[in-house]
């Protein structure tokens, strides 16, 4: 896996990212991390970081995640999110960095993507910023045999 290829598809993929500014930090299989900059204009009222701009890092840094585990297959699978859960914990200040790991092991998800099809799986998700996680989120993903 060429981790700076993949850095740099994951950034130009999703054109939305690209407007936040979310950059991707790290990157290997099972794990990511993304970074959301510190910018007015995606802080909200209060100056702190918007819940959106935390939720976009987070949905990111899953599919991330996910990408990275799966980047030899990606070809013959169709991924979505089926749903994300967040919970915000407190005041976001200045950049975040979301890291997401899947929440079981690869080859567990490699073995039911081969007996049915079709998987479902969790990818966990902590925002921090520069003093304390700020943020966890559960993103669901399905991957689908083409």
């Amino acid at each position: 896996m060429d981790e700076a290829a993949l850095r740099e598809g994951l950034s130009t993929a999703v054109p939305f990212n690209a407007h936040l500014g979310l950059e991707y930090r790290e990157i290997g299989p099972g794990r990511c991390v993304v970074a959301l900059p510190d910018e007015r204009h995606l802080q909200n009222h209060l100056g702190s970081q918007h819940g959106s701009g935390l939720f976009a890092a987070g949905e990111a840094a899953s599919g991330g995640a996910f990408t990275a585990t799966f980047a030899e297959e990606l070809g013959e699978l169709r991924p979505l999110i089926l749903g994300a859960e967040i919970q915000y914990m407190k005041l976001p200040r200045g950049e975040i960095l979301a890291e997401a790991r899947i929440a079981e092991p690869p080859s567990d998800i490699r073995r039911r993507l081969d007996d049915d099809g079709v998987v479902s799986f969790d990818v966990e998700v902590s925002m921090r910023d520069t003093e304390r996680e700020v943020a966890q989120m559960t993103a669901r993903w399905r991957l689908k045999r083409r």
